[in-house]
């Protein structure tokens, strides 16, 4: 037999669809706009090497980092304040030689090593190369700064 439509039975309206539609792409929209941010979780001083307890996430539409792993094991650059977003450029890596210091010189050459002490005339960070005076001889050398804070001289 022939199948009647029952009279409750609602036919799909097009507009209703489409008001739906637009009702989600609405929300969809609204979301990113409340962009999720890290923050100071407490008053952070110039030099603090950031750890996962010094942040917190943060509702901020204001440009800054959203993703822990990009500040955990940095330095700040300067004294961020509690509650304020945390962006990139107040960051540095972590600086493993301070200006002034003494360090251990490592010339070598082959199987020759020769130790002597210099002062470093910057700070630096692994990977950067830095001035040191040798101690011993007054000349001014450049070294790079090791992973483990050691200075490997270069000239």
């Amino acid at each position: 037999g022939h199948h009647r439509r029952r009279p409750d039975a609602r036919r799909h309206d097009a507009g209703a669809v489409m008001r739906a539609l637009a009702t989600i792409a609405a929300l969809l929209v609204a979301l990113p706009a409340s962009a999720g941010g890290l923050a100071a979780a407490r008053t952070l001083p110039a030099g603090t090497i950031i750890t996962a307890a010094d942040l917190r996430a943060i509702d901020s539409k204001r440009p800054g980092l959203d993703d822990p792993s990009q500040a955990i094991g940095l330095q700040t650059r300067i004294t961020i304040y509690e509650g304020r977003p945390i962006q990139a450029t107040l960051l540095q890596a972590p600086k493993l030689v301070g200006r002034n210091q003494i360090v251990r010189l490592s010339f070598r050459r082959g199987a020759l090593r020769i130790d002597a002490q210099g002062r470093t005339l910057s700070d630096g960070a692994a990977g950067d190369v830095i001035r040191v005076m040798n101690l011993d001889s007054r000349s001014i050398i450049n070294a790079l700064v090791e992973e483990d804070g050691s200075l490997t001289t270069l000239n």
